[in-house]
């Protein structure tokens, strides 16, 4: 039983990845249009997330209470040890939101600046969330988090073992991923040609920073995060996902060159998955690797009797809707 809800709680992960993750990617590339059809870009960026950048959230409130009610070690662990980046995830998160809307909402005399000034908090705020929540994600990989037990409290991190090189870059790989599916998501968002081309060279830029980001990460854990790098090198699944990973993403590039676009989304979004998929992998039922399991993360079995069959009714109830929702706002876009 508690093997199944972790599966769940990775399934819910890599939704939230492929969906609010291109969200975030969104922002960003927001924030970097540049040439002579910029403001055709943002006004993509803004019509292609305005109806759903709110309801793909979904995945992460459903991740975060399956873990506090699941898991409730694992969460006093990770929102001690790891206060600051999540603090500052969140405010990303809501700083995000509400600038969105009130840039799109902005009236008065001065409302062209008050949108200019809107847009930028919420393009920098879609960039940084997704470093801190990449560095939060190392951080739990990394095994430096000392063992919390019922005698011995979680202790919050020093930020030099918070911050790393491994944590930053990490950040950094989540945001390209996330660039990534942003730029391909909008290309077949497009009925201009030169807006497409646009987007798939944004995504061909992406995919290269993700490479070389995916590569230093891995090189660079066998240093700071060697636990991890030793659970990698131990997984039956490992090699087979990276060769996974790496035809996806070879598929995904010939898709954009020749301007496959639909090819191109169903590529890339494999590529992320299975990334998402080898992390997974690595950590192997721990949820704060070296640190809490998910078999001593506190979990109470009255507690999992209730979550499955709530699941179960709950995803009935929530599949349906979020397919309308996007069948709905995919007609009215055409």
């Amino acid at each position: 039983m508690v093997e199944l809800v972790y599966a769940i709680m990775g399934i819910g992960l890599v939704a939230y990845t492929l969906s609010g993750g291109a969200d975030f990617g969104a922002g960003f590339w927001h924030l970097v249009a540049r040439g002579p059809r910029r403001a055709a870009q943002r006004a993509l960026v803004e019509h292609a997330i305005g109806p759903l950048w709110e309801a793909n959230h979904v995945w992460l409130i459903f991740v975060i209470v399956m873990l506090f009610s699941a898991f409730p070690r694992a969460f006093a662990t990770l929102g001690v040890a790891f206060h600051v980046p999540l603090v500052l995830a969140l405010f990303g998160i809501v700083f995000r939101g509400t600038s969105f809307v009130f840039r799109s909402y902005g009236l008065g005399p001065l409302a062209d600046r008050t949108r200019a000034s809107w847009g930028q908090l919420f393009a920098w705020a879609s960039v940084f969330t997704p470093v801190f929540l990449g560095i939060t994600l190392a951080g739990m990989s990394a095994g430096r988090v000392p063992q919390a037990t019922a005698a011995v409290r979680a202790q919050a991190m020093p930020l030099g073992d918070v911050f790393t090189t491994f944590a930053v870059l990490t950040g950094l790989f989540a945001l390209a991923l996330f660039a990534l599916l942003a730029a391909v998501y909008l290309a077949c968002e497009c009925d201009d040609d030169a807006l497409r081309r646009d987007f798939r060279r944004y995504a061909l830029a992406a995919e290269l920073a993700a490479g070389v980001l995916a590569l230093t990460v891995f090189l660079l854990a066998e240093s700071e995060a060697p636990l991890l790098r030793a659970r990698l090198g131990e997984s039956a699944v490992f090699w087979p996902l990276q060769l996974g990973t790496a035809a996806f993403a070879l598929g995904a590039t010939l898709t954009l060159i020749l301007d496959r676009v639909t090819w191109a989304r169903v590529f890339v979004a494999l590529q992320v998955g299975l990334v998402v998929l080898g992390w997974g992998a690595a950590m192997r039922g721990d949820l704060v690797l070296g640190a809490v399991s998910i078999h001593d993360a506190g979990t109470r079995p009255e507690t999992l009797a209730a979550v499955v069959p709530i699941l179960a009714g709950g995803t009935l109830l929530l599949a349906p809707s979020l397919v309308f929702l996007y069948r709905l706002f995919a007609r009215r876009a055409h």
